[in-house]
């Protein structure tokens, strides 16, 4: 239960401007996930979240990658262009092939990318598997990587 709410937290804050945690509380509610003020400053403690500047003078929550997002990029291309060997697709699964022991590495940097159409990674020592959520964005994902290269 505890990771599901955490990826919808993530969804939440990444789709919409929460600014509180009452805000949050009440999203996760209307989402199926009752919790109580506790839970979510556990929860926001433990996935690393800051407030950051938003419109005006307010803030709002998001994931830590979000304060530095060109060098996040830059970081992400650099290491696909230095560790991905090649890259192919079935369905609606992409493989990436890197050199050995970089695919771990490069797979959390691809989840943390917030690619919607994305849903995860599975990584081993060379070889990636991302699952995307549909197989019309496979040729989008496969773009973007190849851009990145």
């Amino acid at each position: 239960m505890k990771t599901r709410r955490q990826k919808k937290i993530q969804e939440l804050i990444a789709n919409e401007t929460v600014r509180t945690q009452e805000e949050l509380a009440q999203k996760l509610l209307e989402n199926g996930f009752p919790v109580t003020q506790a839970t979510i400053s556990r929860d926001i403690k433990e996935m690393g979240l800051v407030k950051v500047p938003g419109q005006g003078d307010e803030y709002r929550y998001a994931v830590r990658s979000e304060l530095h997002p060109v060098s996040y990029q830059e970081r992400l291309k650099r290491m696909c262009r230095e560790s991905v060997v090649s890259y192919d697709d079935s369905e609606n699964i992409i493989v990436v092939k890197t050199i050995p022991g970089n695919a771990q590495a490069l797979a959390s940097l691809l989840d943390s990318a917030g690619w919607r159409e994305v849903i995860g990674t599975v990584a081993g020592d060379d070889t990636i598997f991302l699952l995307v959520k549909s197989k019309d964005k496979v040729k989008t994902i496969l773009l973007r990587i190849s851009e990145m290269l």
